[in-house]
């Protein structure tokens, strides 16, 4: 079967974003070095176009100052022009010395209507006929001048370097020497009289540009990663945030069709528990005085009555606590002090504790008041304590103490037996849930739904040093 890229998990709707969002990055980038790389060209053509200029000009004047001061001077004086003379060559160079000085010209040469070498700066390279190439040649037979660039970095050097040599990257002019005509013939070439040629040091004004490009990509990654990196943590923050309320959604309607199975069930139940209580009790009641007659009288039938009277007494509590739980009884708020409350719960617990081998032991002050209905507060702390002497059936110690709990009132019940199962925790206060071999599995739950209805908060956790905690917050502030 072909995948589709662009289909959508419903669980995780983002992910067409997270697509998007590096494809976005991988466009800005491409975009971005494109606009670097354009940026950079048009600088070097702007640089080459402007020391062109300036290399024209140089050229110009190097042709205005050769032809004033030494070309007329000589042919006027001597009548032709030998360079092969020392004297006339120290003057050319002394005239080519003041003209070019600080203009960073690195070699110069003229070469004459037969491409020799006739004036070097380089005094070895005079009389050489191939130094000129196709650009003196050109100059001679076509009278157009020429820019070379000569670049002699690599693509490395481009991006690494960052301390560029002198002569890295040099400017070659090639421009014909000619005759200047007066004023009557200005529109018109004069004669040629040879063809310069020199070179300029521009590796200083290249590397400026250089910088300027490493500059422009250096800002283009980093602000193409940060806008990268914005967006992914957006998207990753949306995306948990969608993840929790599908979390919520879904644990939202397994407690809806949770209720309504219970709601259902629970109709059913409270009829049937309604119409067998009373029948019941009549049982229990009555195996009670027949046991009484039956121990005074020393008859054989005492522990089959007994049976009897315990099995009715369990199911009259199994009956009353399906009931409870199916009709909730509304709380009468009034001010109650915990610390009676669990004095008085712990005080019918002494026996079951001391059958457990277990000591209970409340440190809450006098006065540690909520508002809430002192009954159902009462039963609801007397399963907790009840639990908790249970789990440490064969010895142990159970625990009550006062909390504050994020500014809010709370109590804390704790047993040093062997815990809750961590894998089951959320479930213990689910009806019917019961890790006990006898039970209705509807104690925690009905304990539960006391405590939310007093708008307390009910949190079944492990201590640190192992045992299980019960913590009960209720709304008023410590």
């Amino acid at each position: 079967m072909k995948l589709n890229p662009f289909r959508v998990d419903p669980a995780h709707p983002f992910q067409l974003v997270k697509f998007l969002s590096i494809s976005t990055l991988v466009l800005i980038l491409g975009s971005s070095s494109l606009m670097s790389v354009f940026m950079t060209n048009y600088a070097k053509r702007a640089l080459l176009k402007k020391n062109t200029a300036f290399a024209q000009l140089l050229a110009e004047n190097l042709n205005h100052q050769i032809y004033r001061r030494f070309t007329l001077p000589v042919v006027l004086g001597f009548g032709r022009v030998e360079l092969k003379r020392k004297d006339q060559y120290e003057r050319l160079e002394q005239v080519i010395e003041s003209t070019i000085h600080s203009f960073h010209v690195r070699e110069l040469r003229i070469f004459d209507e037969q491409s020799e070498v006739a004036y070097s700066t380089d005094a070895n390279q005079i009389g050489n006929t191939d130094m000129g190439g196709k650009e003196v040649r050109e100059a001679i037979e076509k009278g157009e001048r020429s820019f070379v660039l000569q670049n002699n970095l690599n693509v490395w050097d481009v991006v690494f370097a960052f301390d560029l040599q002198p002569g890295d990257v040099v400017l070659r002019t090639v421009h014909p020497l000619r005759a200047e005509r007066d004023l009557r013939f200005r529109d018109q070439p004069g004669p040629l009289l040879g063809v310069l040629e020199f070179t300029q040091d521009i590796t200083s004004d290249y590397e400026t540009v250089l910088h300027l490009q490493r500059l422009i990509i250096l800002t283009t990654f980093l602000g193409s990663a940060a806008l990268y990196a914005l967006i992914f943590f957006l998207i990753r923050k949306a995306d948990r945030v969608l993840d929790e309320r599908l979390r919520d959604k879904e644990r939202l309607e397994k407690e809806l069709q949770q209720n309504e199975k219970l709601a259902s069930m629970g109709r059913m139940v409270a009829s049937i528990a309604h119409e067998i209580r009373n029948p019941l009790g009549i049982i229990r009641s009555s195996a009670e005085l027949l046991l009484k007659r039956e121990k005074a009288q020393g008859g054989g039938n005492a522990s089959i009555l007994e049976a009897i009277f315990h099995e009715s007494k369990r199911l009259s509590q199994t009956v009353n606590d399906f009931l409870d739980y199916a009709r909730p009884r509304q709380p009468s708020l009034e001010d109650v002090d915990l610390e009676k409350v669990i004095r008085h719960a712990v005080g019918f617990l002494t026996q079951e504790g001391q059958e457990h081998g277990v000591s209970v032991e409340s440190t809450l002050p006098p006065g540690y008041m909520v508002q809430g209905d002192r009954d159902l507060l009462y039963r609801g702390f007397y399963n907790l304590i009840s639990n908790a002497i249970q789990a440490c059936d064969g010895g142990g110690r159970v625990g009550i103490a006062p909390v504050c709990h994020d500014g809010q009132t709370g109590v804390l019940i704790r047993d040093t037996g062997p815990g809750f199962d961590a894998k089951q925790l959320e479930r213990y206060i689910e009806p019917f849930f019961t890790t006990k071999e006898t039970g209705t599995g509807l104690g925690l739950a009905i304990t539960n739904s006391i405590f939310q209805i007093h708008g307390a908060e009910l949190t079944l956790r492990n201590g640190e040093n192992g045992g299980a905690e019960a913590l009960v917050v209720f709304s008023e502030p410590c």
